[in-house]
């Protein structure tokens, strides 16, 4: 299976379990980020660690997408620009999750 076929899958599931994490269902989060966090901020924390999960997933579904225009047409220069809107979204993405695992949960462990 061509890698960036794998690469749309898994940018499809982190936009799906960021969308639910926004939504109030934090379940799929592990029970260590979720342990400290009262009732009542269980909605905003989901949003803010969903919103970074769909971050990611979007910028792996672009590296994706670069990823078999490199293959269709030999120029790698689509390589490198996935690569930066990768290593970008995935450095936003983490940096929001981090930021409301500290707010909500004290701590990221």
């Amino acid at each position: 299976m061509p890698a960036f076929i794998v690469m749309l899958i898994v940018g499809v599931i982190c936009i799906v379990l960021g969308a639910l994490n926004m939504r109030g269902n934090i379940s799929s989060i592990h029970s260590y980020h979720r342990q400290r966090v009262k009732e009542e901020d269980k909605i905003p924390f989901g949003k803010g660690v969903g919103l970074g999960t769909i971050i990611i997933g979007v910028a792996i579904i672009i590296f994706g997408i670069l990823s078999a225009i490199t293959l269709y047409t030999d120029n790698q220069s689509f390589v490198l620009a996935g690569v930066v809107i990768l290593v970008v979204g995935i450095i936003i993405g983490l940096v929001l999750s981090f930021r409301a695992m500290i707010k909500y949960n004290k701590g990221i462990f």
